[in-house]
């Protein structure tokens, strides 16, 4: 049984580019074995704010201080969160670049998550990532073509992708495969030949282990 947390982090629906290769990589994977999918839409998901009782309850576990009841509530939703990363084997995230990084919702969701002792540790001895052991599939949709050497390149302007792989290390996980579906806003041609490169790469690396 293989257990794929998805992250969906576009607003479009059906009309998601990163999600429409996603969903084929999932699909493949299906074809081979037995998958369970746990689907998080970051637009539908009701995620809680990270501001007052769960800041306090951050500072206060930092500190070794005991939560009060408002405290402890807002916690669990952020273990409850985190739990969903720790379960699964496999985290496929699709997104789209907004303004050169992701969308705000997608950020949300890692601040909430990315917490002491929910998706890393933190001792005398520097940070620990608890999610080691697990493969990340990143599909990262944008709009223009980032190529090497240019001033529009991933070197100079992505913080989608850039972003997504430091986050993933930091949490634990090495094992990182980023599927690029590039020029979505070039017109109907280019972005049916963009999303048909990238669901047959999706499928190719979900066939390939």
């Amino acid at each position: 049984m293989t257990r794929v947390l998805f992250i969906k982090a576009s607003p479009r629906g059906t009309s998601s580019a990163s999600a429409r290769v996603a969903e084929a990589y999932i699909d493949a994977l299906k074809s081979k074995g037995s998958v369970t999918v746990d689907e998080l839409d970051v637009w539908n998901a009701n995620l809680p704010p990270f501001d007052g009782h769960a800041l306090e309850a951050k500072y206060a576990g930092l500190a070794g201080q005991p939560l009060s009841a408002d405290q402890q509530t807002a916690w669990k939703a952020i273990e409850a969160l985190g739990a969903r990363f720790q379960n699964a084997d496999q985290i496929v995230i699709a997104t789209p670049m907004w303004n050169f990084g992701v969308p705000y919702q997608m950020k949300h969701l890692i601040d909430l998550v990315t917490q002491k002792n929910v998706t890393f540790t933190f001792d005398e001895n520097g940070f620990g990532g608890m999610l080691k052991g697990k493969r990340a599939v990143v599909v990262a949709a944008r709009g223009l073509e980032y190529v090497e050497g240019t001033p529009i390149s991933e070197e100079n302007l992505d913080y989608q992708k850039a972003f997504l792989l430091s986050w993933l290390n930091f949490i634990g996980i090495s094992d990182i495969q980023t599927i690029r579906v590039e020029k979505t806003l070039f017109g109907e041609e280019a972005l049916t030949a963009s999303l048909a490169a990238g669901i047959n790469e999706a499928k190719a690396l979900a066939n390939a282990g």
